[in-house]
């Protein structure tokens, strides 16, 4: 099994594996979707691999404030299944307060080898 290579993920965002030596990865993630904070430019990820699990992350400045995204995944026939969290540190409620809940998105993805 080999990692690297350009995977998309069914709204068009884009993982590129550059590196998988020693159980890890490298690369870069951009996202397809214009409402994320991360939109617009390519992030740097780190992860960790392990046969067909996964998991890597992102972080950065961004129009809503210091971000931090990661993708936990499983290979199974040719489609890399993940879970994934956003952390960001601006996220503000009715009340204009920052309270944790807020803060913290979550949602699944599926990637496919390009």
């Amino acid at each position: 099994m080999t990692w690297t290579g350009t995977w998309r993920n069914q709204y068009g965002s884009t993982l590129v594996i550059t590196d998988e030596a020693a159980g890890r990865v490298a690369g870069s993630f951009r996202t397809a979707l214009p409402d994320s904070g991360f939109h617009g430019r390519d992030f740097p990820i780190l992860g960790v691999h392990q046969g067909d699990c996964i998991s890597f992350a992102f972080a950065g400045p961004t129009p809503s404030g210091d971000m931090v995204c990661s993708f936990t995944g499983l290979l199974r026939d040719g489609l890399l299944q993940t879970v994934w969290y956003v952390v960001a540190d601006k996220a503000v409620d009715g009340d204009g307060k920052r309270p944790w809940p807020h803060a913290v998105m979550a949602n699944a993805d599926t990637f496919e080898r390009r």
